[in-house]
């Protein structure tokens, strides 16, 4: 595990330790995080915390032409529950995802520092965000995430009513044609949607 000053770059990322982490750092730029993506690494801390730096391996990734959508899912869509757009509301995406409560999990990773960082990659055209509207015109589910190249990195999301993220992570991928999802890592619910893991260094050739 490496300690980065403001000048150093990151380490390659086989240098990780086996939950990923591959270095720390005592802040976030705009210049890192742009760094970071464009070599397979992503930053995972709470508040409070100095900047931890991850390149997991084995990746968690989504193939877009591996999404699996469920006969539910495929009704929804087709019912036209929800109602789509996307980089319109970017703040209150991030904020819900930050605010939403999630099983088991106390407090939020996603810091004043994360918003504000996140917010001005968005305002630089590299972090997107996707808003998930009811009939009613609320605003009821997202996602946040970073594109690089052809590469779409997923951040959170959340949801207030059932199958609204997992709506708009559909609608967004078909929306699209981005080589790679990088989901970062391993959960079951990305895992029913078709994601996997594969080496580092593959997922590392759709970035190069």
């Amino acid at each position: 595990m490496y300690f980065l000053n403001s000048n150093q770059f990151f380490p390659p990322v086989d240098q990780a330790d086996e939950s990923g982490l591959l270095a720390i750092s005592e802040h976030l730029s705009i210049t890192r995080l742009v760094e970071a993506y464009s070599n397979g690494i992503f930053p995972w801390y709470n508040p409070g915390e100095p900047v931890f730096w991850y390149a997991t391996n084995p990746r968690m990734v989504l193939f877009p032409n591996e999404l699996k959508i469920s006969k539910s899912m495929r009704k929804i869509m087709r019912d036209e529950v929800f109602h789509f757009s996307y980089n319109q509301e970017f703040q209150s995406i991030i904020k819900n995802c930050r605010d939403i409560q999630r099983k088991d999990q106390k407090g939020s990773w996603i810091g004043n520092e994360i918003i504000e960082y996140y917010t001005h990659l968005h305002h630089l055209g590299l972090a997107h965000s996707v808003e998930v509207w009811n009939k009613k015109s609320q605003l009821v589910g997202g996602l946040y995430g970073v594109q690089i190249k052809n590469v779409f990195c997923g951040e959170s999301m959340f949801a207030k009513e059932s199958n609204a993220s997992k709506a708009g992570f559909i609608w967004w991928i078909l929306e699209n044609s981005f080589d790679v999802i990088d989901c970062q890592i391993y959960t079951p619910h990305l895992a029913s949607l078709g994601a996997r893991e594969i080496p580092i260094r593959e997922y590392l050739k759709f970035l190069k």
